[in-house]
């Protein structure tokens, strides 16, 4: 894992572009275009400058390639931040994410000293829930029709850590 740089929209574009990807994630559009992460790219880079910053996103690297992200988003000091991630699918049932869940879910309560990380999860995916279990995040409750995307409705599942 590294830090977010310039140049890693061309990766990001190419694995993040992939309709099941996409369902699973609550801002990205399909299909997801090079415009598209260029755009994130420059949102992220000038929110990670800030002295505070609300969010910040961290490239997962295999081979050289950008194969997905992992970040904290509703960063709030010394206290709580939400977290997002997403894999390639030619890299999923490897045990990479866990194992980046992990190095980040640490980072956050050492660095930021936060007292809870949560996630949120569409009833649709399970593996990401056992992802999440596997690295101590207990599920907290369902929020009903929370996330209206493409016109549907979806359940988003709750999963929390805290210290």
């Amino acid at each position: 894992m590294r830090s977010i740089q310039r140049g890693d929209e061309f990766d990001i574009a190419k694995y993040i572009n992939d309709k099941i990807i996409a369902r699973n994630l609550a801002t990205v559009p399909y299909p997801y275009k090079l415009q598209d992460a260029k755009k994130w790219l420059g949102e992220t880079l000038k929110e990670q400058k800030k002295k505070n910053p609300e969010k910040m996103s961290f490239a997962i690297v295999i081979d050289g390639e950008i194969v997905g992200s992992i970040g904290f988003n509703k960063i709030v000091k010394n206290h709580k931040a939400e977290i997002g991630y997403w894999l390639a699918r030619k890299h999923w049932g490897k045990g990479i994410m866990p194992e980046v869940l992990k190095i980040i879910s640490d980072y956050g309560f050492k660095k930021f000293k936060f007292k809870r990380l949560c996630a949120y999860v569409y009833s649709f995916n399970p593996p990401s829930m056992r992802v999440l279990e596997k690295n101590g995040f207990k599920p907290e409750g369902i929020l009903k029709k929370d996330v209206k995307k493409n016109g549907k409705l979806f359940d988003k599942h709750v999963f929390a850590k805290v210290k």
